[in-house]
């Protein structure tokens, strides 16, 4: 059975005062928790098994988990002493998510209608090491690719660029939607500790293995982390009439 992860632990600054009192995956969207949107979405798509970062209001969190209402195992990972980012949340679940088949990871502050299956069909096809979901939506931050394989990453505000191959021009800019696929190989190869992003990770990987985007640009798909965000998708929920997420 699949496993996935769940990045919850994230503080939600930009969403205060909303998180005055909880964390941000316990911010209702369309009269639901974020967490129980994504719990239920990777439920429904065959991910039974599911590991939940927390640390803002863990114990919040916890009793949150624990009542979770769907027929799935849940496991926490508690980041007590300080957030570890990306990376280093992910290196802390290694015992839970090590194995045979690769794992799906999702943050709890997005909301799609991307196909979870799919996804991780491709990712397996393909024999990738990652496979990021992706749109060509604006943003500020984009993964690098050619013939969609990573070739760096760029912050056009800050004009800050990592290449990890010696691609000058050709490439392709991709938003990165808070969705991907890992093989549990991953792991053999993170030579960080502590706070780290999983970036540097891809970025020293890129060249030696499959590091894939997965393009949903059709999909419905949005950022929860400010008020204008969630306003805006709670009108499009609605519309949608997303009863089965």
């Amino acid at each position: 059975m699949p496993k996935a992860m769940i990045f919850a632990a994230g503080l939600g600054k930009r969403l205060m005062p909303l998180t005055t009192d909880k964390p941000k995956a316990l911010v209702e969207v369309a009269g639901k928790p974020m967490l129980h949107w994504v719990v239920e979405k990777l439920v429904n798509s065959g991910f039974k098994q599911i590991v939940i970062n927390t640390h803002h209001y863990a114990e919040k969190m916890r009793e949150a988990i624990e009542k979770l209402p769907y027929d799935a195992e849940f496991i926490i990972s508690d980041e007590k002493k300080e957030l570890l980012d990306t990376g280093g949340g992910l290196l802390k679940a290694k015992e839970f998510l090590q194995g045979e088949e690769p794992f799906i990871v999702h943050n709890v502050d997005v909301f799609s209608d991307l196909d979870l299956k799919q996804l991780w069909d491709f990712h397996i096809k393909n024999k990738a090491i990652a496979t990021l979901a992706t749109t060509n939506r604006k943003s500020t931050r984009y993964f690098l690719w050619h013939n969609n394989q990573l070739a760096g990453w760029e912050n056009i505000s800050t004009n800050e660029k990592i290449m990890t191959r010696n691609i000058s021009e050709n490439f392709e800019r991709k938003a990165f939607s808070g969705i991907q696929v890992l093989s549990p190989e991953v792991f053999d190869h993170i030579n960080f500790s502590g706070k780290f992003s999983i970036k540097k990770v891809y970025f020293n990987l890129a060249e030696q293995k499959n590091i894939l985007s997965f393009n949903h640009n059709s999909d419905f798909w949005f950022d929860l982390g400010t008020i204008e965000k969630i306003k805006t998708a709670e009108k499009m929920i609605k519309e949608k009439d997303f009863l089965n997420y």
